[in-house]
């Protein structure tokens, strides 16, 4: 028995599995209505049609919600019109109890859940019960709708926000290929030198599971927590560092992590967004002699490399690409005078100070809030 502020989806809006019609009945050019026949014609918030159908067989109305059933399950976007929807997808008709955007963010909000649902042999896929048995919150229509507008405005700001960092990344990119020239063929003729000689770098602890006691516990970086230029800290694991490893394998402000292995290369600057923090072996940590290398002009220098193919002669490849800590100090790069990389290093922080400046909103700095707490903080 449900708590009379929750109800089932089934009692609140109708789900309707699609179904695909014959191939014959497709085309691309436009004739009939758009087929969406998966999470592939999904865009942030609107699908993109890609492929017409003259006799649906399912079909769902302008405002519709449109979920992924098959793999991926999970993922949601609006019907922009009248559309005809195969078998990765279901339709979700919200009824007049429910506003269509408080259950969209609340969907999008379970979905890990439900994508623990589904199941098969060769691809995961959920059935409509599946959907008809996912426990909604109800609370009056009018909360409903503020809620869904206070997630609405926090996802256009992060959109916006995201926005602004890739423009501002491809600049930087720009930037760089002007001052820097062609790092892969150092067409602008840089001295040249072992990384080894610029930069201090050695890969991170090893994950033992078998040496774990829990008595020093201590956050760590992965692979997975360092991307191009930023870090992703949502998701931060811990394992034991005894006074010996926290002296080898504390970060420091200015540190670079580098991947390892996976996407040879990525890697960003450490500037202690975490007080106390160190790395697994996944990664390498940089240091770069401040007397011959700035740490801007090499993540961007490793970037242009990563593009390029300029880091395939060093690295090994049986299942996914490594490169080695033996095979980074070998490393021969272009090292630009101390000056310009200077001016360079520069531009950046100009550039990452406007982007403070113009984002300032927590909102912009913490994961989005989700229905189910909005809902119990207004009715507690």
């Amino acid at each position: 028995m449900l708590d009379s502020n929750w109800k089932y989806l089934a009692d609140v809006a109708q789900v309707i599995m699609g179904q695909s019609p014959p191939s014959s009945t497709y085309n691309t050019v436009g004739e009939g209505l758009p087929f969406y026949q998966g999470k592939t014609d999904f865009g942030d918030m609107y699908p993109t049609p890609r492929v017409y159908c003259t006799e649906p067989s399912r079909i769902a109305e302008a405002g519709d919600i449109l979920i992924s059933v098959r793999a991926p399950v999970g993922p949601t976007n609006i019907s922009r019109e009248k559309s005809a929807i195969g078998r990765g997808l279901s339709v979700i008709r919200v009824g007049e109890k429910l506003d269509r955007d408080f259950l969209l963010y609340f969907l999008r909000f379970y979905e890990p859940e439900l994508a623990k649902a589904g199941t098969g042999s060769t691809f995961a896929a959920i059935a409509r019960e599946d959907l008809e048995t996912i426990k909604i919150p109800l609370p009056p229509l009018t909360e409903q709708k503020r809620i869904a507008s206070l997630l609405a405005r926090a996802d256009y700001l992060r959109h916006l926000r995201r926005t602004a960092h890739e423009l501002g990344e491809s600049l930087l990119q720009s930037v760089f290929l002007e001052m820097f020239g062609h790092v892969r063929v150092n067409d602008k003729k840089w001295e040249l030198a072992k990384f080894e000689d610029v930069c201090q770098s050695r890969l991170g602890k090893m994950l033992d599971d078998k040496k774990q006691t829990g008595k020093h516990k201590r956050q760590y970086l992965r692979n997975f927590n360092v991307q191009w230029f930023r870090f992703d800290l949502s998701d931060i694991a811990e394992m034991d560092f005894d006074e010996k490893d926290r002296k080898e394998f504390r970060l420091q402000y200015g540190d670079i992590l580098m991947c390892e292995g996976g996407e040879v290369g990525r890697c960003a600057i450490w500037k202690n967004q975490i007080e106390e923090c160190y790395f697994q072996k996944a990664l390498h940590r940089v240091r770069p002699n401040a007397e011959l290398v700035k740490s801007e002009y090499l993540v961007h220098l490793f970037w242009w490399l990563a593009q390029t193919g300029g880091l395939g002669d060093f690295t090994s490849q049986v299942t996914i690409a490594h490169l080695t800590g033996e095979k980074l100090k070998e490393l021969v790069i272009p090292v630009p005078p101390l000056s310009l990389q200077d001016e360079f290093a520069g531009v950046v922080a100009r550039v990452e100070g406007l982007l403070a400046l113009s984002f300032t909103p927590s909102v912009l700095r913490t994961p989005p809030p989700n229905p189910k707490d909005l809902v119990e903080a207004g009715w507690g």
